[in-house]
């Protein structure tokens, strides 16, 4: 137990190592070029929005843990590992990091009005994006799969509420942008609108 507790710290430290290295390299500020940092930013459509601790796109990252649970359960189905399926998980997550900070991730985030000024993570919350991913994942290890999935929805349905946004609203503007849904968001939820995870 020891030896494998061991290994999910190593594990983690060097894909965040890896991660903040590659992204100060890419130019991303370390912290929220204000000055402060402060554990969360209730305004999406904010300067500050991307760049601390958590914002209202936290529960996204969450979710993508959930799922990545579930991907690892599939991928090592039968020779089950644990290390693997969040080595996995990790390595998906700082994949997706450095894109989504990428200036051709950025710029077409950038084509759609409410991310607007969109610049990309600070290094300090795109590394608050991956531990909410291994939350999610660690959830999703320890809850019945109903459960997963009925928090996993509910934090769908409680973001797209309130800031008219969430992780699949994202993918489908992301890939397939659509003009009826921008619309809609550029009304604003009780929060503001934006289009990134």
């Amino acid at each position: 137990m020891a030896h494998t507790t061991r290994t999910f710290i190593i594990v983690c430290a060097v894909a965040l190592i890896v991660q903040a290295s590659v992204l100060y390299t890419m130019g991303q500020p370390p912290i929220c070029t204000c000055g402060t940092v402060r554990l969360w930013v209730g305004a999406v459509l904010s300067p500050e929005n991307s760049q601390q601790l958590t914002d209202w796109y936290t529960p996204s990252h969450v979710i993508h843990g959930m799922l990545f649970f579930a991907l690892g359960r599939l991928v090592f189905r039968g020779r089950w590992s644990p290390v693997l399926a969040v080595a996995l998980a990790l390595g998906i997550e700082v994949a997706w990091e450095l894109i989504e900070n990428s200036p051709p991730v950025i710029a077409r985030y950038r084509e759609q009005a409410l991310a607007e000024g969109y610049s990309g993570d600070s290094v300090l919350n795109s590394l608050c994006d991956t531990l909410a991913m291994l939350a999610g994942f660690f959830l999703a290890a320890r809850l019945p799969v109903r459960a997963s999935i009925a928090l996993a929805l509910a934090a769908e349905l409680f973001t797209g509420l309130m800031i008219r946004d969430n992780l699949t609203l994202n993918v489908v503007q992301l890939l397939v942008p659509n003009k009826a849904i921008s619309a809609w968001q550029a009304e604003g939820g009780l929060y503001g609108a934006s289009t990134k995870q």
